[in-house]
Protein backbone atom coordinates (compact mmCIF):
# COMPACT_ATOMS: atom_id res chain seq x y z
CA UNK A 1 0.00 0.00 0.00
CA UNK A 2 1.36 3.44 -0.96
CA UNK A 3 2.08 5.95 1.75
CA UNK A 4 -0.08 9.09 2.17
CA UNK A 5 1.41 12.05 0.32
CA UNK A 6 2.44 15.17 2.25
CA UNK A 7 3.09 18.13 -0.04
CA UNK A 8 5.47 20.79 1.31
CA UNK A 9 4.69 24.00 -0.54
CA UNK A 10 7.20 26.27 1.23
CA UNK A 11 10.34 26.01 3.31
CA UNK A 12 10.01 23.78 6.37
CA UNK A 13 12.55 23.09 9.10
CA UNK A 14 14.67 19.94 8.59
CA UNK A 15 13.35 18.56 11.88
CA UNK A 16 9.78 18.89 10.62
CA UNK A 17 10.61 17.14 7.36
CA UNK A 18 12.40 14.32 9.21
CA UNK A 19 9.34 13.80 11.40
CA UNK A 20 7.13 13.37 8.33
CA UNK A 21 9.47 11.17 6.31
CA UNK A 22 9.08 8.35 8.84
CA UNK A 23 5.48 7.63 7.81
CA UNK A 24 4.69 9.54 4.62
CA UNK A 25 5.70 10.20 1.04
CA UNK A 26 7.05 13.75 1.35
CA UNK A 27 7.05 15.84 -1.82
CA UNK A 28 7.88 19.49 -2.51
CA UNK A 29 6.57 22.19 -4.81
CA UNK A 30 6.71 25.97 -5.18
CA UNK A 31 3.48 27.06 -3.52
CA UNK A 32 3.79 30.60 -4.81
CA UNK A 33 3.70 29.27 -8.39
CA UNK A 34 0.04 28.50 -9.03
CA UNK A 35 0.73 26.46 -12.17
CA UNK A 36 3.02 24.20 -10.14
CA UNK A 37 0.88 24.04 -7.01
CA UNK A 38 -2.47 22.96 -8.46
CA UNK A 39 -1.22 19.84 -10.28
CA UNK A 40 0.90 18.86 -7.28
CA UNK A 41 -2.19 18.95 -5.04
CA UNK A 42 -3.93 16.24 -7.07
CA UNK A 43 -2.28 13.38 -5.12
CA UNK A 44 -1.79 15.18 -1.80
CA UNK A 45 -3.31 13.92 1.44
CA UNK A 46 -1.84 16.92 3.28
CA UNK A 47 -0.25 20.21 2.30
CA UNK A 48 2.02 22.36 4.45
CA UNK A 49 2.29 26.09 3.69
CA UNK A 50 3.66 29.24 5.25
CA UNK A 51 2.44 32.67 4.11
CA UNK A 52 3.12 32.75 0.36
CA UNK A 53 0.90 29.81 -0.68
CA UNK A 54 -2.80 30.51 -1.09
CA UNK A 55 -5.10 27.60 -0.28
CA UNK A 56 -8.50 28.74 -1.53
CA UNK A 57 -11.56 27.03 -3.04
CA UNK A 58 -9.76 26.50 -6.34
CA UNK A 59 -6.79 24.83 -4.65
CA UNK A 60 -9.09 22.65 -2.55
CA UNK A 61 -11.01 21.60 -5.67
CA UNK A 62 -7.69 20.51 -7.18
CA UNK A 63 -7.01 18.22 -4.21
CA UNK A 64 -9.67 15.47 -4.07
CA UNK A 65 -7.67 13.38 -1.57
CA UNK A 66 -6.77 16.27 0.74
CA UNK A 67 -7.42 15.70 4.44
CA UNK A 68 -5.42 18.45 6.13
CA UNK A 69 -3.97 21.90 5.41
CA UNK A 70 -1.20 22.95 7.80
CA UNK A 71 0.19 26.46 8.20
CA UNK A 72 3.71 26.51 9.66
CA UNK A 73 3.05 29.67 11.63
CA UNK A 74 0.35 31.48 13.56
CA UNK A 75 -1.81 33.31 11.03
CA UNK A 76 -4.22 31.78 8.52
CA UNK A 77 -4.88 34.73 6.21
CA UNK A 78 -3.85 32.68 3.18
CA UNK A 79 -6.08 29.67 3.97
CA UNK A 80 -9.83 29.72 3.29
CA UNK A 81 -10.86 27.94 6.49
CA UNK A 82 -14.59 28.05 5.67
CA UNK A 83 -14.05 26.49 2.25
CA UNK A 84 -11.86 23.79 3.78
CA UNK A 85 -14.46 23.02 6.45
CA UNK A 86 -17.21 22.64 3.84
CA UNK A 87 -15.26 19.92 2.05
CA UNK A 88 -14.21 18.20 5.28
CA UNK A 89 -10.56 19.28 5.25
CA UNK A 90 -8.92 19.88 8.60
CA UNK A 91 -6.95 23.11 9.02
CA UNK A 92 -4.14 23.38 11.58
CA UNK A 93 -1.48 25.92 12.47
CA UNK A 94 1.27 26.35 15.06
CA UNK A 95 -0.28 28.81 17.54
CA UNK A 96 2.37 28.52 20.25
CA UNK A 97 5.46 28.27 18.07
CA UNK A 98 6.49 31.91 18.46
CA UNK A 99 5.15 32.92 21.86
CA UNK A 100 8.50 32.76 23.66
CA UNK A 101 10.24 34.62 20.85
CA UNK A 102 7.52 37.28 20.86
CA UNK A 103 7.72 37.71 24.63
CA UNK A 104 11.50 38.00 24.53
CA UNK A 105 11.29 40.56 21.74
CA UNK A 106 8.96 42.71 23.85
CA UNK A 107 11.43 42.62 26.74
CA UNK A 108 14.30 43.28 24.34
CA UNK A 109 12.56 46.42 23.07
CA UNK A 110 11.68 47.51 26.60
CA UNK A 111 15.31 47.25 27.74
CA UNK A 112 16.63 48.86 24.56
CA UNK A 113 14.27 51.79 25.10
CA UNK A 114 15.18 52.13 28.76
CA UNK A 115 18.93 52.17 28.04
CA UNK A 116 19.01 54.00 24.67
CA UNK A 117 20.82 51.05 23.14
CA UNK A 118 20.22 51.85 19.46
CA UNK A 119 21.24 55.53 19.42
CA UNK A 120 24.22 54.86 21.71
CA UNK A 121 25.40 52.15 19.31
CA UNK A 122 24.98 54.43 16.31
CA UNK A 123 26.87 57.26 18.00
CA UNK A 124 29.77 55.03 19.04
CA UNK A 125 30.30 53.41 15.63
CA UNK A 126 30.28 56.91 14.17
CA UNK A 127 33.16 57.89 16.44
CA UNK A 128 31.19 59.64 19.22
CA UNK A 129 31.61 58.72 22.91
CA UNK A 130 28.46 60.12 24.59
CA UNK A 131 27.97 58.45 27.95
CA UNK A 132 26.08 61.29 29.60
CA UNK A 133 23.72 61.85 26.69
CA UNK A 134 22.46 58.29 26.82
CA UNK A 135 21.84 57.91 30.54
CA UNK A 136 18.95 55.50 30.91
CA UNK A 137 16.67 54.18 33.64
CA UNK A 138 16.53 50.91 35.57
CA UNK A 139 13.61 48.51 35.51
CA UNK A 140 14.06 47.73 39.19
CA UNK A 141 11.23 49.07 41.35
CA UNK A 142 9.39 50.42 38.30
CA UNK A 143 5.72 49.79 37.52
CA UNK A 144 5.12 47.96 34.27
CA UNK A 145 1.69 47.77 32.68
CA UNK A 146 0.84 44.78 30.50
CA UNK A 147 -2.15 45.37 28.22
CA UNK A 148 -3.44 41.87 27.49
CA UNK A 149 -2.59 38.95 29.79
CA UNK A 150 -2.84 36.10 27.31
CA UNK A 151 -0.11 33.54 26.74
CA UNK A 152 2.48 36.07 25.59
CA UNK A 153 1.45 38.63 28.21
CA UNK A 154 1.88 35.98 30.91
CA UNK A 155 5.35 35.08 29.63
CA UNK A 156 6.31 38.75 29.71
CA UNK A 157 4.99 39.12 33.26
CA UNK A 158 6.91 36.05 34.45
CA UNK A 159 10.16 37.33 32.99
CA UNK A 160 9.76 40.89 34.21
CA UNK A 161 9.15 39.67 37.76
CA UNK A 162 12.85 38.77 37.91
CA UNK A 163 13.74 42.45 37.45
CA UNK A 164 12.05 43.41 40.71
CA UNK A 165 9.20 45.26 39.03
CA UNK A 166 5.64 45.99 40.08
CA UNK A 167 3.38 44.50 37.38
CA UNK A 168 -0.08 45.76 36.48
CA UNK A 169 -2.30 44.18 33.85
CA UNK A 170 -5.46 45.03 32.01
CA UNK A 171 -7.42 42.06 30.64
CA UNK A 172 -11.20 41.75 31.10
CA UNK A 173 -11.05 37.96 30.70
CA UNK A 174 -8.55 37.21 33.44
CA UNK A 175 -9.78 36.51 36.96
CA UNK A 176 -8.10 38.10 40.01
CA UNK A 177 -7.04 34.71 41.48
CA UNK A 178 -5.21 33.85 38.24
CA UNK A 179 -3.52 37.25 38.23
CA UNK A 180 -2.58 36.85 41.88
CA UNK A 181 -0.86 33.54 41.07
CA UNK A 182 1.29 35.45 38.61
CA UNK A 183 2.02 38.25 41.06
CA UNK A 184 0.10 40.67 38.86
CA UNK A 185 -2.39 43.35 39.94
CA UNK A 186 -5.45 43.57 37.68
CA UNK A 187 -6.56 47.15 37.00
CA UNK A 188 -8.64 49.12 34.54
CA UNK A 189 -6.98 50.41 31.40
CA UNK A 190 -7.18 53.99 32.68
CA UNK A 191 -5.46 53.05 35.93
CA UNK A 192 -2.77 51.13 34.07
CA UNK A 193 -2.11 54.16 31.86
CA UNK A 194 -1.96 56.46 34.88
CA UNK A 195 0.38 54.35 37.03
CA UNK A 196 2.80 52.63 34.62
CA UNK A 197 6.42 53.62 33.99
CA UNK A 198 6.49 51.18 31.07
CA UNK A 199 3.57 49.87 29.01
CA UNK A 200 3.77 46.79 26.79
CA UNK A 201 0.90 45.73 24.53
CA UNK A 202 -0.13 42.10 23.97
CA UNK A 203 -3.62 42.21 22.46
CA UNK A 204 -5.20 40.81 19.31
CA UNK A 205 -5.83 43.25 16.50
CA UNK A 206 -9.52 43.87 15.88
CA UNK A 207 -11.98 46.74 15.53
CA UNK A 208 -11.99 47.30 19.29
CA UNK A 209 -8.20 47.40 19.73
CA UNK A 210 -7.08 49.32 16.63
CA UNK A 211 -5.91 52.71 17.87
CA UNK A 212 -6.50 51.71 21.50
CA UNK A 213 -3.28 53.44 22.51
CA UNK A 214 -4.01 56.71 20.73
CA UNK A 215 -4.35 60.37 21.59
CA UNK A 216 -6.93 59.83 24.34
CA UNK A 217 -5.01 57.03 26.06
CA UNK A 218 -1.69 58.85 25.74
CA UNK A 219 -3.19 61.93 27.40
CA UNK A 220 -3.60 59.83 30.58
CA UNK A 221 -0.10 58.36 30.88
CA UNK A 222 2.46 59.08 33.55
CA UNK A 223 5.15 61.55 32.39
CA UNK A 224 8.22 59.84 30.92
CA UNK A 225 6.45 56.55 30.25
CA UNK A 226 7.98 54.20 27.68
CA UNK A 227 5.70 52.18 25.40
CA UNK A 228 6.38 48.86 23.65
CA UNK A 229 4.31 47.22 20.91
CA UNK A 230 5.48 43.80 19.74
CA UNK A 231 1.93 42.48 19.27
CA UNK A 232 0.09 43.82 16.22
CA UNK A 233 0.55 46.99 14.19
CA UNK A 234 -2.11 49.64 14.63
CA UNK A 235 -2.97 48.95 18.26
CA UNK A 236 -0.57 51.76 19.13
CA UNK A 237 -1.38 54.73 16.92
CA UNK A 238 2.01 55.68 15.45
CA UNK A 239 1.07 59.30 14.69
CA UNK A 240 -0.45 59.78 18.15
CA UNK A 241 2.66 58.29 19.76
CA UNK A 242 4.86 60.69 17.77
CA UNK A 243 2.76 63.62 18.99
CA UNK A 244 3.04 62.42 22.58
CA UNK A 245 6.83 62.19 22.23
CA UNK A 246 6.93 65.70 20.76
CA UNK A 247 4.86 66.97 23.70
CA UNK A 248 7.22 65.34 26.21
CA UNK A 249 4.51 63.02 27.56
CA UNK A 250 6.28 59.85 26.40
CA UNK A 251 9.99 59.33 27.00
CA UNK A 252 10.54 56.58 24.46
CA UNK A 253 9.17 53.55 22.69
CA UNK A 254 10.04 50.16 21.23
CA UNK A 255 8.03 49.23 18.14
CA UNK A 256 8.26 45.92 16.28
CA UNK A 257 4.97 46.09 14.34
CA UNK A 258 3.33 48.70 12.16
CA UNK A 259 -0.14 49.48 10.86
CA UNK A 260 1.02 48.82 7.31
CA UNK A 261 3.73 46.29 6.59
CA UNK A 262 6.27 46.17 5.07
CA UNK A 263 6.88 49.60 6.57
CA UNK A 264 9.77 51.77 5.44
CA UNK A 265 8.33 55.15 6.45
CA UNK A 266 6.77 55.96 9.80
CA UNK A 267 6.43 59.15 11.85
CA UNK A 268 8.40 57.30 14.54
CA UNK A 269 11.53 56.76 12.45
CA UNK A 270 12.92 60.23 13.15
CA UNK A 271 13.28 59.86 16.93
CA UNK A 272 16.45 58.76 18.69
CA UNK A 273 14.40 57.60 21.68
CA UNK A 274 12.34 55.15 19.59
CA UNK A 275 13.85 51.78 18.75
CA UNK A 276 12.17 50.02 15.82
CA UNK A 277 12.41 46.58 14.19
CA UNK A 278 10.86 45.03 11.06
CA UNK A 279 8.39 42.68 12.81
CA UNK A 280 11.00 40.33 14.25
CA UNK A 281 8.85 38.89 17.04
CA UNK A 282 8.79 35.40 15.51
CA UNK A 283 12.12 35.66 13.70
CA UNK A 284 14.24 33.26 15.71
CA UNK A 285 15.70 29.94 14.71
CA UNK A 286 13.84 28.30 17.56
CA UNK A 287 10.44 29.73 16.60
CA UNK A 288 10.87 28.66 12.98
CA UNK A 289 11.87 25.15 14.01
CA UNK A 290 8.96 24.87 16.45
CA UNK A 291 6.55 25.94 13.72
CA UNK A 292 7.87 23.21 11.46
CA UNK A 293 7.81 20.43 14.03
CA UNK A 294 4.42 21.44 15.46
CA UNK A 295 2.63 21.37 12.12
CA UNK A 296 4.44 18.17 11.12
CA UNK A 297 3.14 16.50 14.28
CA UNK A 298 -0.37 17.81 13.61
CA UNK A 299 -0.26 16.46 10.06
CA UNK A 300 0.95 13.10 11.36
CA UNK A 301 -1.87 12.89 13.89
CA UNK A 302 -4.49 13.94 11.34
CA UNK A 303 -3.43 11.41 8.74
CA UNK A 304 -3.36 8.69 11.39
CA UNK A 305 -6.91 9.60 12.41
CA UNK A 306 -5.99 10.82 15.89
CA UNK A 307 -7.01 13.91 17.87
CA UNK A 308 -5.30 17.09 16.62
CA UNK A 309 -4.81 19.69 19.39
CA UNK A 310 -4.09 22.60 17.04
CA UNK A 311 -7.07 22.13 14.70
CA UNK A 312 -8.82 25.41 13.94
CA UNK A 313 -12.00 23.97 12.42
CA UNK A 314 -14.34 21.04 12.87
CA UNK A 315 -14.44 18.21 10.39
CA UNK A 316 -17.88 18.23 8.77
CA UNK A 317 -18.51 14.52 9.22
CA UNK A 318 -18.27 14.76 13.00
CA UNK A 319 -21.29 17.08 13.38
CA UNK A 320 -24.96 16.09 12.92
CA UNK A 321 -26.67 17.83 10.01
CA UNK A 322 -29.31 19.33 12.35
CA UNK A 323 -26.55 20.86 14.45
CA UNK A 324 -24.53 22.54 11.69
CA UNK A 325 -26.93 25.49 11.14
CA UNK A 326 -26.89 26.18 14.89
CA UNK A 327 -23.11 26.54 15.11
CA UNK A 328 -22.88 30.10 13.69
CA UNK A 329 -25.78 31.14 15.93
CA UNK A 330 -24.07 29.73 19.03
CA UNK A 331 -20.86 31.56 18.14
CA UNK A 332 -22.71 34.86 17.68
CA UNK A 333 -24.54 34.39 20.99
CA UNK A 334 -21.13 33.93 22.62
CA UNK A 335 -19.95 37.20 21.12
CA UNK A 336 -23.10 39.00 22.24
CA UNK A 337 -22.65 37.56 25.73
CA UNK A 338 -19.14 39.00 25.91
CA UNK A 339 -20.38 42.32 24.57
CA UNK A 340 -23.03 42.49 27.29
CA UNK A 341 -20.61 41.56 30.08
CA UNK A 342 -19.36 44.57 32.03
CA UNK A 343 -16.34 42.87 33.58
CA UNK A 344 -14.41 39.62 34.05
CA UNK A 345 -16.48 36.44 33.67
CA UNK A 346 -16.20 33.66 36.24
CA UNK A 347 -18.69 31.21 34.75
CA UNK A 348 -20.26 30.50 31.37
CA UNK A 349 -23.16 28.07 30.96
CA UNK A 350 -24.30 26.97 27.52
CA UNK A 351 -27.84 25.55 27.56
CA UNK A 352 -29.21 23.66 24.55
CA UNK A 353 -32.93 22.93 24.69
CA UNK A 354 -35.56 21.34 22.48
CA UNK A 355 -35.28 19.01 19.51
CA UNK A 356 -31.57 19.48 18.87
CA UNK A 357 -30.77 18.34 22.41
CA UNK A 358 -31.24 14.74 21.23
CA UNK A 359 -27.95 15.06 19.31
CA UNK A 360 -24.37 15.39 20.56
CA UNK A 361 -24.30 19.18 21.04
CA UNK A 362 -20.79 19.52 22.45
CA UNK A 363 -19.82 21.47 19.33
CA UNK A 364 -22.41 24.13 20.21
CA UNK A 365 -20.70 24.66 23.56
CA UNK A 366 -17.39 25.01 21.72
CA UNK A 367 -18.97 27.41 19.22
CA UNK A 368 -20.34 29.60 22.03
CA UNK A 369 -16.97 29.64 23.81
CA UNK A 370 -15.20 30.45 20.55
CA UNK A 371 -17.50 33.43 20.11
CA UNK A 372 -17.13 34.51 23.73
CA UNK A 373 -13.33 34.71 23.48
CA UNK A 374 -13.02 35.84 19.84
CA UNK A 375 -11.33 39.22 19.70
CA UNK A 376 -11.06 39.38 23.48
CA UNK A 377 -7.80 37.44 23.80
CA UNK A 378 -4.49 37.68 22.01
CA UNK A 379 -4.51 34.13 20.68
CA UNK A 380 -6.41 32.88 17.66
CA UNK A 381 -9.53 31.25 19.10
CA UNK A 382 -10.51 27.85 17.76
CA UNK A 383 -13.00 25.12 18.58
CA UNK A 384 -10.12 23.22 20.13
CA UNK A 385 -8.40 25.86 22.26
CA UNK A 386 -11.49 27.75 23.48
CA UNK A 387 -11.96 25.47 26.54
CA UNK A 388 -8.25 25.83 27.35
CA UNK A 389 -8.51 29.61 27.14
CA UNK A 390 -11.42 29.48 29.57
CA UNK A 391 -9.50 27.23 31.96
CA UNK A 392 -6.40 29.43 31.84
CA UNK A 393 -8.53 32.42 32.81
CA UNK A 394 -10.34 30.64 35.63
CA UNK A 395 -13.69 30.61 33.82
CA UNK A 396 -15.93 27.67 34.77
CA UNK A 397 -17.80 26.27 31.76
CA UNK A 398 -20.89 24.03 31.80
CA UNK A 399 -23.03 22.46 29.09
CA UNK A 400 -26.70 21.82 29.96
CA UNK A 401 -29.16 20.02 27.70
CA UNK A 402 -32.90 19.48 27.95
CA UNK A 403 -35.60 18.19 25.60
CA UNK A 404 -37.99 20.78 27.02
CA UNK A 405 -38.50 24.27 25.60
CA UNK A 406 -41.86 25.95 25.95
CA UNK A 407 -41.76 28.49 23.10
CA UNK A 408 -39.25 27.29 20.52
CA UNK A 409 -38.47 24.00 18.79
CA UNK A 410 -34.79 24.49 19.62
CA UNK A 411 -33.05 27.08 21.76
CA UNK A 412 -29.49 28.00 22.71
CA UNK A 413 -28.84 30.13 25.78
CA UNK A 414 -25.46 31.48 26.85
CA UNK A 415 -25.53 32.79 30.38
CA UNK A 416 -22.96 33.39 33.04
CA UNK A 417 -21.77 35.21 36.12
CA UNK A 418 -19.28 38.05 36.32
CA UNK A 419 -16.75 38.46 39.14
CA UNK A 420 -18.99 41.26 40.47
CA UNK A 421 -21.84 38.76 40.87
CA UNK A 422 -23.80 40.24 37.97
CA UNK A 423 -25.63 37.74 35.75
CA UNK A 424 -25.68 38.03 31.96
CA UNK A 425 -27.71 35.95 29.52
CA UNK A 426 -28.66 35.84 25.87
CA UNK A 427 -30.77 33.25 24.05
CA UNK A 428 -31.32 32.56 20.37
CA UNK A 429 -32.98 30.27 17.90
CA UNK A 430 -33.40 29.62 14.18
CA UNK A 431 -36.80 30.70 12.93
CA UNK A 432 -38.89 29.83 9.89
CA UNK A 433 -38.11 28.02 6.63
CA UNK A 434 -35.08 30.24 6.02
CA UNK A 435 -33.65 29.40 9.46
CA UNK A 436 -33.27 33.08 10.38
CA UNK A 437 -31.03 33.69 13.41
CA UNK A 438 -32.98 35.48 16.13
CA UNK A 439 -32.21 36.73 19.63
CA UNK A 440 -35.20 35.81 21.81
CA UNK A 441 -33.99 36.72 25.32
CA UNK A 442 -31.51 39.15 26.86
CA UNK A 443 -30.86 39.31 30.61
CA UNK A 444 -34.31 37.92 31.36
CA UNK A 445 -36.17 40.21 28.94
CA UNK A 446 -38.27 38.44 26.32
CA UNK A 447 -37.49 39.76 22.82
CA UNK A 448 -37.52 38.56 19.23
CA UNK A 449 -35.15 40.30 16.89
CA UNK A 450 -33.02 39.12 13.97
CA UNK A 451 -29.32 38.88 14.74
CA UNK A 452 -27.42 41.63 12.90
CA UNK A 453 -23.84 42.78 12.42
CA UNK A 454 -24.38 45.86 14.60
CA UNK A 455 -26.55 45.67 17.73
CA UNK A 456 -27.00 48.18 20.56
CA UNK A 457 -28.52 47.50 23.98
CA UNK A 458 -29.88 50.14 26.40
CA UNK A 459 -31.25 49.40 29.89
CA UNK A 460 -33.31 52.18 31.51
CA UNK A 461 -36.33 53.07 33.64
CA UNK A 462 -39.54 52.52 31.63
CA UNK A 463 -41.30 55.77 30.71
CA UNK A 464 -42.83 57.43 27.64
CA UNK A 465 -40.79 59.11 24.91
CA UNK A 466 -37.65 56.96 24.99
CA UNK A 467 -38.11 55.43 21.54
CA UNK A 468 -38.55 58.87 20.02
CA UNK A 469 -35.35 60.17 21.64
CA UNK A 470 -33.33 57.22 20.37
CA UNK A 471 -34.75 57.54 16.85
CA UNK A 472 -34.16 61.29 16.72
CA UNK A 473 -30.51 61.12 17.78
CA UNK A 474 -29.67 58.29 15.41
CA UNK A 475 -31.50 60.04 12.59
CA UNK A 476 -29.55 63.23 13.23
CA UNK A 477 -26.32 61.20 13.05
CA UNK A 478 -27.36 59.43 9.83
CA UNK A 479 -27.40 56.01 11.52
CA UNK A 480 -30.17 53.91 9.99
CA UNK A 481 -32.21 51.65 12.28
CA UNK A 482 -32.88 48.23 10.78
CA UNK A 483 -34.87 46.89 13.71
CA UNK A 484 -35.86 47.87 17.23
CA UNK A 485 -37.59 46.13 20.08
CA UNK A 486 -38.55 47.29 23.55
CA UNK A 487 -39.10 44.88 26.42
CA UNK A 488 -39.86 45.56 30.09
CA UNK A 489 -40.36 43.65 33.29
CA UNK A 490 -43.49 45.64 34.16
CA UNK A 491 -45.14 48.94 33.36
CA UNK A 492 -42.98 51.70 34.78
CA UNK A 493 -40.29 49.20 35.76
CA UNK A 494 -37.02 48.28 34.13
CA UNK A 495 -36.87 48.25 30.33
CA UNK A 496 -34.52 47.21 27.56
CA UNK A 497 -34.19 48.53 24.02
CA UNK A 498 -32.37 46.44 21.42
CA UNK A 499 -31.44 48.13 18.16
CA UNK A 500 -30.06 46.64 14.98
CA UNK A 501 -28.45 49.28 12.79
CA UNK A 502 -26.82 49.40 9.38
CA UNK A 503 -23.52 50.72 10.67
CA UNK A 504 -21.61 50.88 13.95
CA UNK A 505 -22.91 53.61 16.25
CA UNK A 506 -20.02 55.95 17.14
CA UNK A 507 -19.03 55.97 20.81
CA UNK A 508 -20.04 59.62 21.17
CA UNK A 509 -23.51 58.93 19.81
CA UNK A 510 -23.92 55.91 22.10
CA UNK A 511 -23.09 58.08 25.09
CA UNK A 512 -25.35 60.90 23.91
CA UNK A 513 -28.32 58.53 23.76
CA UNK A 514 -27.37 57.01 27.10
CA UNK A 515 -27.23 60.43 28.72
CA UNK A 516 -30.53 61.67 27.29
CA UNK A 517 -32.53 58.57 28.28
CA UNK A 518 -30.74 58.09 31.60
CA UNK A 519 -29.59 54.59 30.67
CA UNK A 520 -28.31 52.37 33.45
CA UNK A 521 -26.24 50.33 31.00
CA UNK A 522 -25.23 50.75 27.35
CA UNK A 523 -23.62 48.13 25.14
CA UNK A 524 -22.64 48.04 21.47
CA UNK A 525 -21.94 44.63 19.94
CA UNK A 526 -20.43 44.28 16.46
CA UNK A 527 -20.46 40.87 14.80
CA UNK A 528 -18.88 41.86 11.47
Amino acid sequence: MSKPVVLIAEELSPAGIALLEKDFDVRSTDGSNRSALLPALADADAVIVRSATKIDAEALASAPKLKVVARAGVGLDNVDVDAATKVGVLVVNAPTSNIISAAEQAINLLLASARHTAPAHNALVNGEWKRSKYTGVELFDKTIGIVGLGRIGVLVAQRLAAFGTKILAYDPFVQPPRAAQLGVELVTLDELLRRSDFITVHLPKNKDTIGLIGDEALSKVKPNVRIVNAARGGIVDEAALARAIDDGRVAGAGIDVFAKEPCTDSPLFGYENVVVAPHLGASTQEAQEKAGTQVAESVRLALLGEFVPDAVNVQGGAVAEDIKPMMPLAEKLGRIFTGLAAGPVTRIDVEVRGEIAQHDVKVLELSALKGAFEGAVEESVTFVNAPLLAKERGVEVNLVTSDDTSDWRSLIQVHGILSSGQKVSVSGTLSGPRQVERVVEVNGYSVELEVAEHMAFYSYEDRPGIVGIVGRILGDRQVNIAGMQVSRDKQGGKALIILTVDSRIPAGTLEEISSEIGAEDTRMVDLD
